[in-house]
């Protein structure tokens, strides 16, 4: 209406507008709405409208108000162009002026050349504020320090966006995330109205820091989106480095802690008080508080002045007594619970998928005959190519092949067998000790991994007594005295391993540069200090049990607890608990102990320490996987005894890989006591396939696994060969599978011939892929069931599987609901259709399918007499199309299930479908939601109840 009425006012001949007689006009709107005098001051003086002397006896007026009334005067006293110039002021300092937005837009001010020629200084503290934020955090934000610490690396030349995947709170997929700024758009993919928070999750070192750190390097250059004007980041673990008796309020936890406003500090908090909208906030790392939580004792801290504990502003900021109305991005470990009412979306972080690592490989190496260099070893080996999966172990592992390739002129540095995560780290410790050598040696260097070790023992005993310590109360930064205590050496502070915290103020603290580094520090010191018995090495095995004992909590905060943002909960129960670094420490102590690493090890510990190590992990792991799985529900089906395992089983079968034993392998197997293992939302990676694939081929007979839902991608397909000619039903649905897998799929399972089951549902397989399973099919008369639905076939896919159908003796039932093979593509399903002697479940919903494909599948269907359940929701057939199966329903008895939902039918083709039925006592149901039918017409059909129209 306000822009009309300004065309409307445009079209109407008027005599020139007085801006001093506007500025009379609305005297008071101006005297009251105006707060900041010293932004139009400086702008007076700078275009030489005022003097030095009007801007003193404005400023000695003794109220804001009567400051305002004094410029008012002087610059009405100097004419039209002065009154025209503070108005177009105004209009473009909008953040000093936010209030008289709808003013300006009433009196459609549009500026005249002479004065838009101007000068205008934006002096606003909020606007100085935001540049300065953005100057910050773009040049923090600028660089990735690698994991040496000795060199840096640009952002924008090396991130590389992975997998990101909307879910909802039972963790069933909403679609993809397409960038970062999509993270912050609140039409898609919002499953709580009234939350606040983007939550986004994934396991250790799949990237999930660097994600905000993009976002904030984005936001720094104004590309983010979504209109904020001050950016907040925060690293949770910084919470627990304050201690009891310290108190802060608000406005300094956000300015002391992130960065301080030049001007008028508290008109830029009270600015953000009034719109706390403007600000996002990021989170990093929520399941890293750690503290001891005492019930009801978190006060409710509504005030944003009054001083508390950092913690208490934490939990109120979250919890949306402080800033309501801020967006915030909160980071945590896959596992970790978070409240369901702070929750806006929930994001799963994935990882790289294939095309992610060769985007990232050419982003690391720049250089075509090195990129080409690891590019042929990552396809020679499936498995090192499913560790460089998670962003954070292929950084690793990349670092680690340019740096041997620099220091030993030769294209060797990545190990070219099976390879562990073990493995990988020994190859980073290796890489930091050498590191350490004088930079005029390091290219005589010709030390072998042991000589290297062996030379650092000292400092690699005394950062893992850090690592141990801190792991034993999950605690992930030190604090100056603890490291003194336990005896550090400077010297070894600067190896790499670890780096000092910036968030701590003052007081100078460190942290490992990774969790899973602190946790393979802790392994190499539980197995080298031959002081280490028994039973404190297998102490964090406790923690595979579901509610295990948790570690003594960080003694600095006793008093706090968290239960009110939780929502309740049982006593002691830590909302953000998470056992991941456990879980790491027990792989690598696995890999440690393996036998293959015996040799390197015989040198830093004894002997009969070692073995006597040895010996009590293998019989550990054998007793926990047989009493884990014997603890598991199970479902007892006509042919299978079925598991549902979870998390935790996974972490069990990585362990048992990293000893790369293939007695430990026989053992686990020997201890599953079931021959459908359900392994569905376990946030499984491709490189856990090898960890599966190593002990399933060690069972003996037939077996079930069902991996749906997870993220296996290709990589994870290849791994799973080993164990191919056990598999008899394999579900691979939401897997980001390609082309790729499937022909691995296809040349494996036709070796065996003994699968019954592919579930393919919801993953990337083509028109390429299509191909190969309908080869598949041709090949593998064992085969009976085919899920397919939501993938990227087209009619020339789909012609191929249905020729495959059509040749099948025994095909039972194909999905292929969610593709667009459209009418081409019916017509050959129909073909198939035609007295086919097996299919009895068809879904061809929501496939394009129209008039003229319908009518085939209609008419086909008078031929057979297997289908039993046909679904064809979401298409576009109309009444034509009804009309057809009508005439199929006077002939075809043996069809109970037909599905017409979200089709174009009206209740023209409704009363044909309901006539047909009388002629029909096979068809138990035919459902027509969603159709062109009118509730009143709907009530014509009440009477056929096999008619289901709402």
């Amino acid at each position: 209406m306000e822009n009309r009425a300004c065309f409307e006012a445009e079209l109407i001949p008027q005599s020139p507008r007085s801006f001093i007689k506007l500025l009379k006009v609305n005297r008071e709107l101006l005297v009251t709405q105006i707060r900041n005098t010293q932004c139009l001051l400086d702008n007076l003086i700078e275009n030489e409208y005022f003097s030095t002397e009007d801007a003193e006896i404005a400023a000695a007026s003794p109220t804001q108000p009567d400051k305002v009334r004094k410029i008012l005067d002087l610059v009405q006293s100097k004419g039209e162009e002065v009154s025209e110039y503070l108005i177009y002021v105004l209009q473009q300092v909008s953040d000093a002026y936010i209030d008289l937005k709808p003013w300006l837009s009433e009196i459609c001010f549009s500026p005249s050349e002479l004065i838009e020629s101007k000068v205008v200084v934006n002096t606003d503290p909020v606007s100085r504020y935001t540049q300065k934020l953005r100057c910050e955090l773009g040049r923090d934000s600028k660089f990735i320090m690698s994991y040496a610490q000795k060199e840096e690396m640009l952002l924008e030349d090396t991130y590389t966006e992975n997998v990101m995947e909307l879910i909802n709170f039972s963790n069933e997929s909403l679609g993809s995330v397409g960038d970062l700024a999509s993270l912050l758009d609140s039409t898609t993919g919002v499953i709580n109205e009234d939350g606040e928070t983007v939550f986004v999750f994934g396991d250790a070192g799949v990237g999930k820091s660097i994600l905000l750190q993009k976002m904030q390097h984005l936001w720094a250059k104004g590309e983010l989106g979504g209109g904020a004007k001050f950016f907040f980041r925060f690293r949770c673990r910084m919470f627990s480095l304050f201690k009891e008796s310290e108190v802060l309020c608000l406005k300094d936890l956000l300015f002391k802690h992130n960065c301080y406003p030049e001007q008028d500090p508290e008109e830029v908090f009270a600015f953000l008080l009034r719109f706390p909208h403007t600000a996002l906030f990021t989170f990093d790392g929520f399941d890293e508080l750690h503290s001891d939580f005492d019930p009801g004792a978190v006060p409710e801290a509504s005030s944003p002045v009054e001083p508390t504990h950092p913690l208490v502003l934490l939990v109120n900021l979250l919890s949306g007594k402080l800033l309501k109305g801020a967006g915030k991005v909160l980071t945590a470990r896959a596992g970790t619970e978070v409240p369901r009412r702070l929750i806006r979306k929930k994001v799963l972080l994935r990882g790289f998928a294939p095309s992610h690592l060769r985007a990232y490989t050419q982003r690391f190496f720049p250089d075509r005959a090195l990129r080409a260099q690891v590019q042929t070893q990552l396809e020679a080996n499936p498995n090192l190519s499913s560790l460089c999966s998670v962003p954070l172990f292929c950084w690793i592992i990349f670092k680690c092949f340019e740096h041997f390739h620099a220091a030993y002129d030769s294209p060797q540095g990545l190990p070219d067998c099976s390879v562990t995560l073990t493995d990988v780290f020994l190859l980073v410790t290796e890489v930091h000790l050498n590191r350490a050598l004088p930079a005029s040696l390091l290219r005589r260097n010709t030390r072998s991994q042991v000589q290297t070790l062996c030379a650092g023992r000292a400092a690699l005993q005394a950062l893992g007594r850090v690592a141990y310590s801190g792991l034993e109360r999950s605690l992930f930064v030190f604090d100056q005295e603890e490291v003194e205590a336990l005896e550090v050496p400077e010297e070894d502070l600067q190896l790499g391993f670890v780096r000092a915290v910036p968030e701590a103020g003052d007081r100078l603290s460190y942290e490992f540069f990774h969790i899973t580094l602190q946790s393979f520090f802790t392994a190499l010191f539980l197995v080298v200090d031959d002081r280490v018995g028994s039973g404190e090495l297998l102490r964090f095995f406790g923690e595979w049990r579901t509610g295990g004992p948790a570690g003594p909590a960080c003694p600095r905060l006793p008093f706090l607890s968290l239960r009110c943002l939780a929502g309740g909960g049982p006593s002691g129960e830590d909302p953000f608990r998470n056992n991941d670094h456990f879980h790491f420490t027990n792989l690598f102590l696995c890999g440690l102990l393996s036998k293959a690493k015996q040799k390197l090890l015989r040198h830093l510990a004894p002997a009969s320490a070692l073995k006597k190590k040895r010996k009590a992990l293998r019989a550990h792991l054998f007793s926990s996987m047989r009493a884990y799985l014997k603890s598991l529900p199970r479902c007892q089906t006509e042919m299978f005894n079925q598991v549902q395992a979870m998390p935790t089983f996974i972490w069990m079968l990585r362990c048992i890989y990293e000893t790369q034993s293939d007695k430990v392998g026989q053992l686990a197997a020997r201890g599953i006591c079931a021959n459908y293992i359900k392994l569905t939302y376990c946030n499984a990676c491709s490189a856990d396939c090898s960890a599966i694939s190593f002990v399933m081929h060690h069972f003996h007979k037939r077996l079930a696994l069902d991996l749906d839902n997870n993220n296996l991608n290709d990589y994870g397909v290849k791994e799973l060969r080993p164990c191919f000619s056990r598999l008899t039903v394999l579900r691979l649905s939401v897997n980001q599978i390609t082309d790729t897998g499937v022909k691995v799929l296809y040349e494996e399972l036709t070796k065996y011939k003994i699968v019954t089951f592919l579930g393919l549902y919801n993953n990337q397989i083509t028109d390429v892929g299509a191909k190969y399973l309908a080869r598949l099919m041709d090949e593998c008369s064992s085969l009976t069931h085919l899920k397919l639905g939501a993938n990227k076939i087209t009619s020339e896919g789909g012609k191929c599987l249905a020729l495959a159908v059509q040749k099948s003796k025994s095909i039972f039932e194909i999905g292929m609901w969610g593709n667009k093979i459209g009418d081409e593509g019916a017509k050959a399903f129909a073909e198939a259709l035609r007295n086919h002697p097996s299919l009895t479940n068809l879904s061809l919903a929501f496939n394009g399918i129209s008039t003229e494909g319908g009518k085939s599948i209609a008419q086909a269907l008078q031929h057979n007499t297997s289908v039993r359940i046909f679904w064809l929701t979401k298409n576009e057939l109309d009444d034509e199309v009804a009309e057809s199966f009508a005439e199929m329903l006077e002939v075809n008895q043996t069809l109970t299930h037909l599905w017409l939902i979200q089709n174009q039918i009206t209740a023209r083709g409704t009363t044909c479908l309901a006539g047909a039925l009388q002629k029909n006592t096979g068809i138990l149901e035919i459902c027509l939601n969603g159709n062109l039918i009118s509730p009143e017409e709907a009530k014509t059909f009440e009477d056929e109840k096999r008619i289901v129209c709402f």
